[in-house]
């Protein structure tokens, strides 16, 4: 061992020796050992392969060791190839090798003798097996409802109080006091609708003196329409919805997504169980009979499937198909592992997952699930994945209409052609009458027909050419009535039905393609054929939940059905507990595990295991509601405390991780800008519909087309043009899909607030509202226009200090535009200085 090894070893044996819970316990194979040669060997060392003859899945393997010897000598660091050719960065082979610390880890292990947890098998099957270790982790575990503690005490209103309660006093902390009613209903409101409350309704909440009052309001704003667009929102993240395809270079428009994004919105607003909510999603064509055609709640639950049509794809421009096909599929499994496992299932696509117990055989298993609808060798462009909602009433009306407009043309034509030849033989009688018969076999004649002599006759006689576009210089009268004619043959066109659509995902009939292991993932190089199933960790029996096809005269395969009712079955173990802790993170910034797509070995642990394994057991036992959860959430304590911080918890809880107050949060993108356009008004709350189309402004910003005020969840998401201000706010842009959004704060977010068009327009536009309803030049008229806008921003009275500040910051600006001859209407413009201000504060921009 060369001697700078030597001086490492020393030192971390040194270190090692010095902690008391090190020197207690030596590392064992199967917990500490194996998962850093899972991450960092087994890929070329009992993976897929066995390099060198060298397999290190288990202890007596490594110490048989391959062509180079015996790779661990247990009780003998120094002398265990393995670790020599780990310290001296010689392996694994690239720029990722195995940190310092885990190092450390193999090194103590094999001075400690290599001990093993339990006695090895004597051969393994190819490929990584799933240990008890791997099965031991918490996401894996069957689901099963905890009993709260029993915690006593003023602040514990509900079971999930108590869970938190209890970890709370621990640390020596507890709930903070409840927040005031004026914090309480702008919380409530961001949260469920992504608007602020009108003051109207703040004053009639803080003013309700039953005891109910907070309850009543929890479920007038569930009742709201503008729920759903609130937290249909939040899925269409999870789902990477898009108006476009994302192919290079058109990133091609969808013109019928936004039908997938009003089924999720009306989802949400009817409550739809999410069992059902799911089911649609992953198989709501193998639910519907097309037969007969569709009501439309059936065209609704085919909507649903485009869920699985939201990943970018490449084939609408062509290209490599086998390529941008495959990767459709890839995204689509990667969007559904992140939305219902919590997993990063992608992480299996070209081997065995490096750190959780996901086969590369069971990635595939996955895909075959939805192979048959999402069939590369029988590909489907999207525009030929659209379902027509032409019913035989609009065919039958379509056929008529036709007809009726046929023979209006026909007439039309008739009476134009009467009119040409009448307009052509009055121009021919201007000629001599020797000319007039050649020159009308010329013009008569075809083009390509025609004479050299003809040809000479038509090119010297340009005004003998007549045609409808220019009748109307021979024969003006005749020329209005044919345009008479014509509308009225394009009114008779317009009362045919429009023919709308429908983007779906379903199968082709009568195609069962054989799902194939690709080796590396390279779809180019088909291994072993696979069956369809779920992952086999998912299964706490141990027994792999195996997918069975329909009979083979069945108009579907199936596959996706079986499938979406075994996760909805109530004993996943993974699928509720992602959602619960997806929804928890929307109500307090953070999940109780915070990588809301990772439940892994790579992802944090949940902070309150326990809570979180309750409230997935109470949303299956509610009936899968969504509002009931969102009822048990915002009722609790925890949600109703307040938000100021202390030292004592600041020092322990700085982060609010443990719900000892209420985290602060900053508005998201949408519901900033949706805030602006509600206390500016108006705000457009049309529902529903084509997405508002965008466009690039004359700086290179992107922005709704004519500034439209509709909410933003109706706005295009266009790939290639995302929305400035939304983007510069961390709206996604969407690659695939969105797990959790980032919550950044930049520069460019000053400068859009500071500067941006889209703030100054609707200060503008608040100033002018509070202007016109407080006129005149009076001290009490200023006076009124700064208690407005206090309460149109922050839906409170200014206090006397701020009620000064702001008149004298206005009067300054006032006075500065009187030096501004071409300023106008300066009384205006002060206090839109001042509106700005306000939507540029933190008591603005924040949620407490």
């Amino acid at each position: 061992m060369p001697q700078v090894r030597r001086w490492v070893a020393a030192a971390v044996l040194a270190v090692g020796s010095s902690c008391p819970a090190l020197a207690e316990e030596a590392p064992s194979f199967e917990k500490d050992v194996r998962p850093i040669l899972r991450a960092y060997c087994l890929d070329c060392h009992g993976g897929e392969a066995t390099k060198g003859k060298l397999d290190l899945r288990l202890k007596r393997f490594a110490e048989a060791g391959g062509t180079s010897g015996p790779a661990l000598t247990a009780g003998d660091a120094d002398g265990s190839y393995l670790l020599a050719r780990i310290q001296d960065g010689e392996m694994p082979p690239g720029e990722k090798k195995v940190p310092a610390e885990q190092v450390a880890v193999i090194e103590r292990w094999i001075a400690a003798g290599a001990p093993t947890l339990r006695p090895e098998p004597e051969s393994l099957p190819p490929g990584l097996p799933i240990t008890e270790e791997d099965r031991a982790h918490w996401a894996y575990q069957p689901l099963k409802k905890p009993t709260p503690p029993a915690v006593e005490g003023d602040g514990v209103r509900s079971p999930i109080d108590a869970f938190l309660a209890a970890r709370l006093r621990e640390k020596g902390l507890e709930f903070s006091p409840d927040a005031d009613r004026r914090a309480l209903i702008r919380r409530a409101s961001f949260d469920l609708t992504g608007l602020p409350p009108t003051w109207e309704e703040v004053e009639a909440f803080v003013a309700d003196p039953r005891e109910d009052a907070y309850e009543r309001l929890i479920d007038r704003l569930l009742a709201s329409p503008r729920y759903g667009e609130r937290w249909g929102r939040h899925w269409l993240d999870v789902a990477g919805y898009a108006d476009s395809d994302g192919d290079n270079p058109n990133d091609t428009p969808r013109p019928y997504a936004y039908k997938y994004r009003d089924y999720v919105i009306r989802s949400f607003n009817d409550d739809r169980p999410l069992d059902r909510f799911i089911v649609e999603q992953l198989a709501g064509d193998e639910l519907v009979d097309r037969k007969d055609g569709l009501s439309p709640e059936e065209v609704e639950t085919l909507a649903a499937t485009g869920f699985l049509r939201m990943v970018a794809d490449g084939t609408t421009s062509g290209g490599d198909v086998p390529l941008a096909s495959n990767q459709v599929v890839a995204d689509t499994i990667k969007v559904v592992g992140s939305a219902f496992y919590g997993l990063t299932i992608a992480c299996a696509q070209c081997h065995d997952h490096r750190y959780d117990p996901i086969p590369q055989e069971d990635y595939y298993r996955l895909r075959a699930v939805f192979e048959p609808a999402l069939d590369p060798s029988h590909w489907r462009q999207p525009r030929g994945r659209l379902v027509s909602l032409y019913t035989d009433a609009d065919r039958a009306k379509a056929t008529a209409v036709d007809a009726e407009a046929a023979v209006l043309q026909k007439a039309v034509a008739e009476k134009t052609d009467r009119f040409i030849a009448e307009a052509l033989t009055a121009e021919l009688n201007k000629h001599p009458e020797p000319m007039r018969a050649p020159l009308r076999e010329a013009f008569a004649a075809p083009a390509d027909k025609r004479t050299d002599e003809q040809k000479a006759l038509v090119a010297n006689n340009p005004s003998l050419n007549i045609t409808p576009g220019v009748l109307y210089q021979y024969n003006d009268k005749a020329a209005e009535e044919l345009k008479k004619d014509n509308a009225a043959v394009a009114a008779k066109r317009a009362e045919k039905p429009v023919e709308d659509f429908v983007a779906v995902l379903d199968e082709a009939p009568g195609v069962r393609p054989e799902t194939r292991v690709f080796h590396r993932g390279d779809h180019r190089q088909p291994t072993k054929p696979v069956t369809p199933g779920d992952l086999t960790i998912a299964s706490p029996e141990g027994e792999r939940y195996e997918v069975a096809d329909a009979p083979a005269d069945a108009p579907t395969t199936g596959r996706r059905l079986a499938f979406a009712r075994r996760l909805t079955d109530g004993r996943h173990p993974l699928v509720a507990r992602a959602l619960a802790n997806r929804f928890w993170m929307h109500h307090f910034g953070r999940g109780i595990v915070e990588t809301p797509g990772d439940f892994g070995n790579l992802g944090v642990k949940p902070t309150h295991p326990e809570l979180l394994d309750w409230l997935a057991c109470t949303l299956v036992e509610s009936g899968w509601s969504l509002k009931a959860f969102h009822r048990a959430v915002m009722t609790s304590t925890a949600y109703r405390q307040a938000s100021l911080r202390d030292s004592r918890r600041d020092e322990v809880d700085p982060d609010a991780a443990l719900l000892s107050r209420f985290p602060v949060r900053r508005l998201d993108a949408e519901s900033l800008r949706d805030a602006v356009l509600a206390v500016a008004g108006p705000l457009d709350v049309t529902p529903f519909g084509p997405a508002v189309e965008v466009v690039e402004d004359g700086v290179g910003l992107i922005n709704a087309m004519g500034d439209a005020p509709r909410r933003s969840v109706y706005l295009q998401v266009r790939r290639s043009r995302p929305i400035s201000f939304l983007t510069t706010f961390d709206a996604p842009v969407m690659a695939v899909n969105c797990e959790r959004r980032a919550d950044a704060t930049s520069a460019p977010q000053a400068l859009m607030l500071m500067n941006g068009d889209f703030v100054l327009k609707h200060a503008e536009a608040l100033a002018a509202r509070v202007v016109a309803a407080s006129p005149g030049d009076a001290p009490e008229a200023l006076d009124a226009r700064v208690a407005a806008s206090w309460r149109a921003a922050y839906l409170r009275p200014p206090t006397p200090e701020e009620s000064g500040m702001a008149r004298e910051f206005v009067a300054d600006r006032r006075a500065a535009l009187e030096r501004d001859p071409d300023a106008k209407d300066r009384d205006r413009a002060a206090l839109a200085d001042l509106c700005q201000q306000l939507f540029n504060s933190n008591e603005f921009l924040y949620v407490d």
